[in-house]
Formats: C-alpha cells, structure tokens, sequence
C-alpha cells in the first residue's frame, strides 16, 4: 500500500513539474482503455459470416463481445434499427447511407465492409431462352432486388440511364422484393425477368445452369467499395473506446479475410456457422472467394461516397450541396485509415 501510495504521488509530481506530455486522446492504446460498453447489439445474415463475427471469432473484439438479436435481409432496414436504438451497428450501401444522413439522421460511416472486384460482384441474370438482352428490353419487366433503395436499385437504375431510358421509361420497369436465396427460384419459376445474384449464390445459380448474365455492377463501376457499417453519433460520443475496439477488430478481420487464402477463410466462416447453431445452409460458403473491399482494412474516401452523391442530385432526391462526402464517415478508429491524412477525416 505504502508502495503504491508513493507512486501515485511521485507520478503526480512529475505531471506537475511537466515532465509528461500529453498524448492526443486517439493515440491513447486501447488496451489501457477501459471500454464504456462491453456488447455490442447487431442484426445477421443468414448463411452469411459478417466481419464484426469474423473478429470476434479471431479474437481481434475481446473483451468486447457482439449481442445477436437477429437476422436482417435488408441494408437500408439495417441501418434504420441503428438510428432507432434496437441495435448499435449496422451495414448498408452507400447510397442508402447517405440518403439517411441527408435526413438529419445521427449515424456516421466508419468502416467500409462489401464491395465488388474481379472475384466478387453483383450480377442481373435472366434464363438463357429469355428475349431480354438491352436496357430497353427491360421497360415493362419485373426485376428482383432484396430491397428498395438499396444497392441493388441504384446500380440497376443507373444502368437504365446509361441505355438511354428516359426517367418516364425507367418508371415502367417494376422492382420485387425477393429475399437473395429465393431470387434465383423466382427467376426459374417466372415470377420476375430479372433476378440479382450476389457472390455464393450467383455462384450456386450458374452451377445448375438455365441463365445467363445481363450485366454486373462492375461493368458500370468497376472495382469499388459499395457499402459500410454505421454507428450513431451518440454512440461514438458515449462510448469512443468501445467504438475504437470494435471498429480496429472488424478492420483487422477485414484484413485476415483480404490476405489469408480464400480456402482458409472459407473454412473459418463454415466453423463459425456451426457453432453458432441458428439452423442455416452454409453450403453457399463455399463459393466465397473475395471481400470485394477496395480500401485496406475497409478505409473509406471521399470518392465513395461522391459517387452516389452526384447520382443522388443528378436524379433529384438530394440538392446540390446539400451533403458532403466528409460529412458521413469518419476513419478515425480505423487503424488503417488514420495514417492516411488524404483519405481520413
């Protein structure tokens, strides 16, 4: 005791004498950090491993542990139950993010988690024997997306723009709502034209055969990142060492999935999916091959965002000016975000 007390009291000495600097409250290690919350609340998806689970299951989260309340199949509603309270992160596109945010809604974008490249994308397909084969062909068709004003939404639409739909023309072409593992039953069954296959199940579809591609969110946009998960401001404020933690392990986890062999990362999320028993299919598991995350470790930019902001004005759902890419993300916990002063806020 004696010992201790001697300590502290030189330790406070030597504050007061100014032989400690103080260090910037962002560059204080977590690991001397005492976190403000010790769960954090999240919605899944099923037959899917999200990467808040992947670092949980690497370790990268401890002592932090996540609270599964559910399962979701839908961004934008993802993130709306972030803004309600019912849960303390959440995923979704850009666009659905921004368009939130443009509403005076209190999340920020922290850290970028899907996206399409050469191994991963998101694919418009119609039977092979379908007469469908231009953007024009699709004024009167029914195309599934898994929800509205998502990501699935935008990149049609702006595909349509680009066939020279007039905005009139582009009303004509109906979206379903169909949940993504039953999109490709509602193509062959002929309940839409047009159904959007993402990642394992584009995969598991063209395995059986009958379809064929009518194009592919990278044929418009190329390699990008297309979506993040948010927290709300409140949470940021309430809780900015817990923030740091979860955002640094899902970052990190990120990172695992991005430079381990695809094989391997495929393995984790079939174990992941075992032991967590929620009675789900994994076997589209095993068509995983890549993040499709642009940035290291999920780092966001501004040109992300600026992409969906300029469709938004151009099609008249946001005024010019009215938001800055800045202003709907911030790279502050992410360790691989705050060396890059170009990128970071």
């Amino acid at each position: 005791m004696t010992f201790a007390f001697n300590w502290l009291r030189a330790l406070l000495a030597a504050a007061a004498l100014g032989l400690f600097t103080a260090a910037p409250a962002t560059a204080q290690p977590l690991e001397k950090t005492s976190l403000e919350k010790t769960e954090v609340r999240y919605q899944g998806w099923t037959g899917q491993v999200l990467y808040p689970e992947l670092a949980e299951d690497l370790g990268y989260l401890a002592p932090l542990k996540l609270k599964w309340i559910g399962n979701t199949i839908s961004g934008p509603l993802d993130i709306q139950t972030v803004v309600t309270g019912d849960v303390d992160i959440g995923g979704a596109f850009y666009g659905a993010i921004i368009k939130l945010i443009a509403t005076k809604a209190p999340i920020k974008a922290v850290i970028g988690y899907y996206g399409s490249d050469e191994n991963t994308w998101q694919g418009y397909y119609v039977r092979e024997d379908s007469p469908i084969r231009t953007a024009r062909d699709l004024i009167g068709k029914k195309v599934s997306v898994n929800t509205l004003g998502g990501h699935l939404e935008f990149v049609l639409r702006e595909y349509l723009a680009r066939g020279g739909l007039t905005a009139e023309e582009i009303k004509q072409v109906t979206l379903v709502v169909v949940p993504p593992v039953t999109g490709e039953q509602a193509l062959r069954a002929g309940h839409v034209d047009v159904v959007t296959l993402g990642d394992v199940l584009r995969d598991k579809a063209l395995e059986r055969g009958g379809i064929r591609r009518l194009f592919a969110d990278t044929d418009l946009f190329g390699n990008f990142t297309g979506g993040a998960y948010v927290l709300r401001d409140k949470f940021i404020r309430d809780n900015p060492a817990t923030s740091r933690k979860l955002v640094e392990g899902i970052a990190k986890a990120i990172e695992w999935a991005r430079t381990t062999p695809p094989a391997e990362v495929r393995a984790r999320f079939e174990k992941i999916i075992a032991e967590r028993k929620r009675n789900e299919d994994a076997s589209s598991i095993k068509y995983w091959k890549s993040t499709g995350v642009a940035g290291q470790g999920g780092r966001i930019t501004d040109g992300e965002l600026q992409t969906w902001i300029d469709w938004l004005v151009k099609d008249g759902i946001l005024k010019p000016g009215q938001l800055k890419a800045p202003d709907a993300y911030t790279n502050q916990f992410n360790p691989y975000g705050r060396s890059a002063a170009a990128v970071s806020k």
